[in-house]
């Protein structure tokens, strides 16, 4: 197992681990609150039968103490409730003017409070001796997984320093506020996702039901749409952030600028209005999301842009270093995804893979239609190899070309239809060619496409992380509040 896959699980166990052991602390402070406030019963016990002697003299104003000192019991009543059922019955005999029963039940009262105080020191021991118990592994695996990200982070350490020149400052404060803003875009979306199958599939429903919760799911969907496309490209990781947290080399994905605005196109799943509900990855996301089996996907932004495109983290090069900058991480990534296309820069960037790196470390992706590339890529590759076009392939990348070691070009298409998947989508596609391609050249990522398909239902799941973050806050609320 590599430190990267070794350090993502102990983070996972630790996390796991850890949020056990936050809500068994939880419940021992609570305990500790409890018995705190239970130490005065003593006292309000007196108070009742000074209370109780007052009444019985005629006193009558006294009886509001009694009501006064039996709403104390109440609040703050024992779990196992022995001494709060005495209190109610000295209190109910006494304004019922039996002040003879009412000595009777409260002639006790001292021996329940202390039988209660020593059930609280017995629950306050066990749940302390609980949480210390899940707390002692759960700090010794956060410290293992620190340790393993600082050693992760040590390998990439090169590409870090070279990167995070070249990466914008932003405030420090503008992510978490976007993540949080984002969760409630899903907290929108998610809801909206399964009204929308309630109002098409329930047809046991009355016609109104189904209109009334059809227009609330789309209200509800438009909505998490809205909040999710002002707040997620502000929560894009930059290159250097996304280096850091993953721990591989990363992989260098090449393009024209001018196919960002046909990769940030976002498709529609297959399936119904059901399920194209929870459209909204991009193809780059996806395509980033099936590279981030072998690596971090990092590319070098338009310059001046206002915010980065979703997909592979960005980072941005002055005019005067991009070529040495794109030379040095051609260098430090392990591989190297160009998409062909228009404009020198790119054709200089296949010149440097083809002169300075090894044929296995580059895949291309071709265009659609791509007739008129061919000839030009010919001129650049070492051997009179030409590729040919695939014929009905998918419109947005029809194939995946990798080479062996004499730079001999290999093709494998991109179909426009999977008839076996027929819920891929353009991006689920060109994950199964290129992971076909990969092992092709010895890199075996059999996880690529399945990654396409995890992102494209992710939502869900970031919704469901919603619901023991909130379990935390509600019982911290209640810690406090109580």
């Amino acid at each position: 197992m590599s430190v990267s896959a070794l350090a993502r699980l102990v983070s996972v166990v630790a996390v796991v681990t850890g949020y056990v052991a936050l809500h068994l602390v939880i419940s021992a402070g609570m305990d500790l609150r409890d018995r705190a406030r239970f130490q005065d019963a003593p006292a309000h016990a007196a108070a009742l039968v000074a209370a109780l002697d007052r009444y019985a003299g005629g006193n009558v104003s006294a009886g509001d103490a009694i009501l006064e000192q039996r709403a104390w019991f109440d609040t703050n009543r024992p779990a196992a409730g022995e001494t709060r059922a005495a209190v109610t019955l000295t209190t109910d005999a006494a304004l019922d003017g039996d002040i003879a029963v009412a000595r009777l039940f409260a002639g006790d009262l001292d021996q329940r409070i202390d039988q209660n105080q020593a059930g609280y020191d017995r629950e306050l021991r066990s749940s302390a001796r609980t949480a210390l118990v899940w707390l002692l592994p759960s700090g010794l695996l956060v410290a293992l997984a620190r340790w393993l990200r600082r050693r992760r982070r040590r390998s990439v350490a090169d590409v870090v320093e070279l990167v995070r020149r070249y990466v914008p400052d932003r405030p420090w404060w503008r992510r978490p506020v976007f993540v949080v803003l984002n969760g409630f875009g899903f907290l929108f979306l998610v809801p909206g996702f399964f009204g929308v199958i309630t109002a098409t599939q329930a047809h046991q429903l009355p016609v109104v039901a189904r209109l009334l919760t059809g227009l609330g799911a789309l209200i509800a969907i438009a909505a998490g749409t809205l909040i999710l496309r002002q707040s997620r490209h502000r929560t894009a990781r930059g290159a250097a952030s996304a280096l850091r947290a993953d721990g591989r080399r990363p992989v260098l994905y090449l393009r024209s600028f001018a196919d960002d605005e046909t990769a940030a196109t976002v498709d529609r799943m297959p399936g119904g209005v059901e399920v194209s509900a929870l459209s909204i990855y991009s193809r780059e996301e996806q395509l980033a999301g099936a590279l981030s089996a072998v690596g971090p996907v990092i590319a070098v932004g338009r310059p001046g842009e206002p915010l980065p495109y979703l997909g592979a983290a960005r980072f941005y090069l002055p005019d005067d270093e991009w070529r040495a900058g794109v030379r040095t991480l051609m260098d430090l990534s392990q591989l190297i995804v160009l998409r062909l296309g228009v404009g020198e820069g790119l054709w200089w960037e296949v010149e440097q893979v083809r002169a300075t790196q090894p044929a296995h470390k580059l895949v291309l992706l071709m265009p659609g239609r791509w007739a008129d590339l061919t000839e030009q890529l010919a001129e650049h590759l070492p051997t009179p190899s030409r590729i040919r076009e695939v014929a009905g392939g998918d419109p947005w990348t029809s194939a995946v070309v990798t080479f062996d070691q004499a730079w001999k070009p290999h093709t494998y298409p991109v179909p426009a239809h999977d008839r076996k998947k027929p819920m891929a989508t353009s991006a689920h596609r060109v994950a199964g060619a290129m992971q076909a391609a990969l092992a092709a050249v010895g890199v075996h990522k059999r996880t690529m496409a399945l990654r396409v398909g995890l992102r494209s239902f992710s939502s869900i799941g970031r919704f469901l992380l919603l619901v023991p973050v909130a379990a935390v806050l509600i019982r911290v609320w209640l810690l406090l509040a109580g």
